[in-house]
């Protein structure tokens, strides 16, 4: 429908030539009807597009028959977080920058508070050669980065925490720069530095009315106390590798009943002989391939009397993958020093330590599952028969499990032998393998297998460098993510370590099944060409040991 013309004179009346023509039997409203007195305009029909009408002076009337034509159009711009308020400002306690040196850079948009005794206490840490001492120095090296160049004024606004080149940190830095009305409840001292922090967090809620000020500690107390004042208080979630170790990474996946059904079109078989033994490798597509990893180890145990399949992912190429079948360690023929499978996870581990494609193995399991016995067994097997390795280096966090007994005398290996008891105790299992050899060449096997064994220290680790070792590292649970980084760091040419351990011992502080070094390594090497992980899960200790790993 055509529109009409626009008048020419302020109140002048259509002429009739400018009125739309109606249709056969439906009836036509004028678009717009122009009094020369009150200058009224009346709204325009509904079916009707709306008339320019920007060059007549008069006053818009209210919404009436066609609130679709008269409405403003509606603006899809996204507002701003911190014009939203929902922009958060996060109170940092001391231990959680001493427990992570980056943590000033790890809460995306919102906003970093540090009151001046986090500062404080930061500089009281900072003495020494310990892993405290070190990140609190390396914090106020990142403080004192931010800070220079800044105006006095500037500090006041907040510094912007991606200054130092961390794009992920869109929020700025405020510092407890104007001394506080501290009010806390009766009965809390007012000097202790976690009332004084926990009084800062009431102060800011005060003035800052509609924000939400949350404090975050690594400390349950501190979080007891601030949530019974009714202040907000979170853990430190950065460092956790994941939420729910349920969801840890396991290295094995059983296969559905109907796997070769589903992936037999198109798949390839062929046969090759790799460090004397024959394997058979598949090459298949189908629906379970993109849940796998490489070196991932799969197995189908069908209940209608078929045979089982055990097999490993060795590539995965888009939608295809390739598995190869595995050497059966549970027959005496393929034992490993004496020492043969139990089960079927026992049978993937064993498949990964003796691959020499494979570099770093990390094997998890509770108290009685072989681990230990597994890789020193492997271990002597590569050092002593195919001469692949030249020598076991073992090493472990000495966290005591009660009371500390004190400085140890002697030499290096001679403070390490009584952390050692566990492989003192798997190493005369395996030397009682060989019962023909009599009591003198039992000994004299024991004092062979003692000279390939290097007992070390993690406290000398650093700038060390491991050529063609068997790197062992036991009670691997107890190490920091950073640790764990300076030790698999250390390995050389030709060098392959083993991290044991069990994440449900874990003695160290402030470190939880989250967060352990150990979680940290299978969920980053679970894709890695040359890794691999085994969750051992059946215990061959004993009846006793089993039991009392279910019941206590």
């Amino acid at each position: 429908m055509p529109l009409p013309k626009i008048p020419s004179k302020p109140a002048a009346l259509l002429s009739p030539q400018d009125y739309p023509k109606a249709d056969k039997d439906k009836i036509v409203k004028p678009l717009a009807l122009i009094e020369p007195v009150a200058r009224k305009i009346e709204a325009a029909p509904p079916l009707a597009p709306r008339a320019k009408i920007d060059r007549i002076p008069v006053e818009k009337p209210p919404v009436t028959s066609s609130p679709v034509a008269l409405a403003p159009k509606a603006t899809t711009r996204r507002p701003s977080v911190k014009a939203g308020g929902q922009s958060k400002l996060f109170v940092l306690d001391t231990n959680v920058l001493m427990h992570d040196p980056t943590a000033l850079f790890r809460f995306e948009e919102h906003d970093v508070y540090l009151p001046m005794m986090t500062l404080e206490e930061l500089d009281n840490h900072k003495k020494g050669m310990s892993e405290v001492a070190r990140s609190a120095r390396q914090v106020s090296r990142s403080l004192d980065a931010l800070v220079s160049g800044v105006e006095e004024n500037e500090i006041d606004e907040g510094i912007p925490l991606a200054k130092l080149g961390n794009k992920d940190a869109k929020g700025r830095l405020f510092f407890q720069t104007k001394l506080q009305n501290i009010e806390l409840p009766e009965g809390l001292p007012v000097g202790k530095a976690d009332n004084q922090i926990l009084g800062v967090v009431r102060a800011l809620e005060t003035q800052q009315p509609g924000r939400t000020i949350v404090l975050v500690s690594k400390d349950i107390n501190m979080r007891i106390k601030a949530r019974a004042m009714g202040l907000p208080a979170e853990e430190y979630f950065n460092d956790h590798v994941l939420e729910d170790t349920d969801l840890l990474y396991s290295g094995i996946m059983q296969l559905p009943d109907d796997f070769w059904i589903k992936h037999a079109k198109g798949m390839e078989s062929w046969q090759e002989n790799k460090y004397g033994t024959g394997y058979t490798f598949y090459r298949l597509t189908g629906p379970v391939v993109p849940s796998m990893l490489v070196n991932q180890f799969v197995f189908m145990e069908p209940q209608n009397g078929e045979a089982s399949f055990y097999g490993q992912v060795r590539q995965i190429n888009g939608k295809t993958a390739v598995l190869q079948t595995l050497r059966d360690y549970t027959h005496n023929k393929n034992s490993v020093w004496g020492v043969t499978a139990r089960n079927r996870e026992q049978n993937f581990a064993l498949n990964l330590l003796m691959d020499p494609e494979c570099d770093f193995v990390t094997l998890l399991g509770q108290a009685g599952t072989g681990k230990t016995l597994l890789a020193l067994a492997s271990g002597l097997a590569q050092v002593l028969e195919t001469k692949l390795y030249s020598e076991i280096i073992v090493t472990r966090v000495t966290v005591p499990v009660g009371e500390d007994i004190g400085f140890l005398p002697g030499t290096e290996e001679e403070k390490m032998s009584p952390w050692m008891g566990a492989f003192d105790d798997n190493l005369e299992v395996l030397n009682k393998a060989d019962t023909d050899a009599g009591e003198w060449g039992r000994a004299a096997t024991q004092d062979l297998i003692r000279s390939r064994i290097k007992i070390k220290s993690l406290n000398f680790m650093r700038g060390r460098t491991f050529v063609n070792k068997y790197l062992i590292i036991d009670e691997a649970q107890n190490l920091t993510p950073k640790q764990m980084k300076t030790l698999v760091t250390r390995a050389g040419p030709g060098t392959k370590i083993v991290c044991l351990g069990n994440i449900a011992q874990i003695d160290t502080p402030y470190l939880t099944e989250g967060s352990s070094g150990l979680t940290y390594v299978v969920d980053r090497f679970k894709s890695w060409s040359h890794g691999g992980h085994v969750t051992l899960a059946r215990g061959e200790r004993s009846r006793l040991a089993d039991h009392a790993s279910d019941v206590l």
